[in-house]
């Protein structure tokens, strides 16, 4: 371990240095000025240095993910001449301590499967791989997906819980659905096609712009059709989201569509429950094998003030896990951020609400005595 080394924050001045390691350490997959001012200004990230007698020979990125319990080493680039003395276990170290001074307790990175020297390295300090993701560098190499667990955590954190990233802006009704939908039946086929026909099915509310969304109600009736055994979950039988539209036609609309789903619901062996959802509510659901499609705020996620689907995968002590359908790719985002997403209970019953009043909603999902696949409508 070097000695002889100071850890710092990097700082404006540093960016030359740096963009003189990154093209020393890396052929491909750059950052540039841009992206390193961007880091230090304005990400929310740690961009820590190495440096010997002032020279910056190895530096550390963790990008932390807004409203969650999850950090992610986004590079790590060491000094050719500056190898194999601890620097990089060092940095290591250096964030995951900041990281859990920030609130986060799991970290995640990503590895070329052939850098063996890289992976031994992350696995001598707890990291364990948990997925491949294809085409990943842009030299087109896979990456090697692994994670630290900062603050263990006794619970089965990977119970094998599809992804499928929507496609569209206005669908992740759809896509977390067939997430649900994907895990219960095996046979299902995930596409487009489908993640549009079910938004279709479900779209009953106007947004202040763009396309519409889609409601519990449509969205348990779309499983429900398909075969599953479906439990709705709402605080309130009003018309979701209607006070956030202003023109009377679109009232219209959005009562009429909400009571043509209702009065299907009331024609089917959809449970419906009212009352307030949180993590206690939830959680036993999880236990008995369902799955939970739920509707929270996007805000703690992503600054947007909007009603957002994820699934919910699991439910520990300390942690719900979900996956969210949106990847964001312009701001650095990948599966890695989207997949297992951990956060507290007590921040994802925050999460648990859109607009005002106060909405809340789920659909829970179980497998039906009639294999879903038997049933399934088109």
């Amino acid at each position: 371990m070097a000695t002889d080394i100071q850890i710092r924050r990097a700082e404006l001045a540093d960016i030359e240095a740096l963009l003189k390691l990154e093209n020393q350490c890396f052929d491909t997959d750059r950052l540039s000025r841009r992206n390193f001012r961007w880091m230090i200004q304005k990400a929310h990230a740690d961009l820590w240095l190495a440096c010997e007698r002032s020279e910056v020979v190895a530096y550390i990125l963790t990008l932390y993910v807004r409203g969650t319990s999850l950090a992610r080493i986004y590079s790590l680039a060491v000094s050719p001449q500056h190898r194999q003395r601890g620097l990089g276990q060092q940095l290591i170290r250096t964030a995951e301590k900041a990281a859990l001074e920030a609130g986060r307790s799991f970290i995640r990175l990503e590895v070329r499967p052939d850098n063996q020297h890289a992976i031994a390295l992350y696995q001598k300090l707890g990291y364990q791989p948990f997925d491949v993701v294809h085409d990943f560098y842009d030299d087109h190499t896979d990456a090697m997906r692994m994670m630290r667990v900062l603050q263990p955590d006794p619970a089965d954190l990977q119970r094998d819980v599809m992804h499928y990233t929507q496609t569209t802006e206005f669908t992740c009704g759809p896509a977390a659905l067939m997430m649900a939908m994907k895990t219960l039946d095996t046979q299902l086929n995930l596409n487009q096609t489908l993640e549009l026909q079910l938004w279709r099915e479900a779209t009953t509310i106007y947004m202040t712009s763009g396309h519409g969304g889609c409601s519990a109600q449509g969205l348990a009736l779309a499983a429900y059709r398909r075969g599953f055994q479906t439990t709705l979950l709402s605080n309130s039988r009003e018309v979701p989201f209607i006070n956030g539209v202003r023109q009377p036609a679109k009232k219209q609309v959005m009562t009429c569509v909400h009571a043509d789903f209702e009065q299907q619901i009331a024609e089917s062996q959809i449970v419906e429950k009212t009352g307030p959802i949180d993590v206690s509510v939830l959680e036993p659901y999880l236990e008995q094998g369902a799955l939970a499609v739920v509707l929270i705020s996007s805000y703690r996620l992503n600054l947007s003030k909007a009603p957002h689907w994820v699934v919910v995968a699991g439910i520990s002590p300390k942690f719900v896990y979900f996956h969210d359908p949106d990847i964001d790719y312009d701001s650095d985002k990948t599966l890695t951020d989207s997949f297992y997403v951990p956060v507290t209970h007590a921040e994802f019953n925050r999460m648990l609400s859109f607009g005002r009043p106060r909405y809340q909603a789920a659909v829970l999902l179980q497998q039906s005595i009639n294999h879903p696949s038997e049933k399934h409508a088109q």
